[in-house]
């Protein structure tokens, strides 16, 4: 069956089936929730071959006379018996072996850079709100900014009393000094601008993020380190189990769709073939 003919299918309500089991419109309209896409009909197919795995793997389930109690998360939340079910079938014929010391400290050797601390940022900022839909509050922000910055250049000791004067950010009663910074502390843009700036230095032009124009003062960096693999070889260990498990699921899950009959919906796809 080619693609328009599956969209055809799925548009006029005829849903899917997995041997012979029907997975109608209305099931699949459920679903596309949890799968947002860019446009309606790819939302509308991620969830039906979700449904569809899922689907494959009930049925495996029934065939190896699988039975498994519900139980609950960290977070109280309590399984389905579908989902128990899956969790136990994917547990019995998706084994895989836990990545050994030396595969992990290979993994480490080869990818150090990101096995290190986050560097950390001492800085102020004046903030000037800005809303990027009103073109006019936009620049008169963008010239309020400019012309502090310019006074700063004349007198940058003079930073905290501008920002107690004209900052938005609540910074302002602490003379614009925002503590200590990391990694995902601040928007992207922000820490893209504290990357430029030399400590001691104000920036040479308003920054703008989200939120409007920052006047920002690097006032001191430290440098991240890197972790030794002693730190870090537990986190290498899951994540290396986690993708080789990923792996090994879509072939297995490949495998079934491969035995089985799909109709309405092309299933032999890495996309597809993706457990959630």
């Amino acid at each position: 069956m080619n693609c328009s003919a599956q969209q055809m299918n799925l548009s006029k309500g005829n849903g899917v089936h997995v041997n012979g089991v029907r997975i109608s419109r209305e099931v699949i309209a459920g679903e596309v929730q949890q799968h947002p896409s860019t446009t309606p009909l790819g939302a509308w197919k991620a969830a039906a071959r979700a449904l569809v795995v899922r689907e494959l793997l009930v049925q495996e389930a029934s065939r190896l006379g699988i039975v498994a109690e519900p139980i609950e998360n960290a977070g109280g939340q309590r399984e389905t018996a579908e989902e128990a079910v899956i969790r136990t079938l994917i547990a019995k014929e998706v084994r895989v072996p836990r990545a050994d010391i030396e595969t992990c400290r290979h993994y480490y050797d080869r990818n150090r850079k990101r096995f290190r601390s986050s560097d950390i940022y001492e800085a102020a900022h004046i903030l000037f709100a800005a809303d990027r839909t009103c073109r006019k509050l936009y620049d008169d922000a963008r010239s309020r900014a400019n012309t502090v910055l310019n006074a700063l250049r004349v007198q940058p000791d003079r930073f905290a009393a501008m920002a107690r004067a004209h900052s938005a950010c609540p910074s302002a009663a602490q003379g614009g000094c925002l503590g200590q910074i990391i990694h995902g502390h601040t928007t992207r843009e922000f820490e893209q601008a504290l990357v430029t700036l030399e400590p001691g230095c104000i920036g040479g032009a308003p920054f703008a993020t989200r939120y409007g124009f920052h006047i920002i003062r690097l006032d001191r960096r430290l440098a991240g380190r890197e972790l030794p693999f002693d730190v870090v070889s537990e986190r290498i260990a899951e994540y290396l189990h986690a993708s080789v498990q990923r792996r090994a699921l879509a072939q297995y899950v490949a495998r079934l769709a491969g035995a089985a009959r799909v109709v309405g919906i092309d299933l032999m796809s890495a996309e597809a073939l993706r457990v959630n």
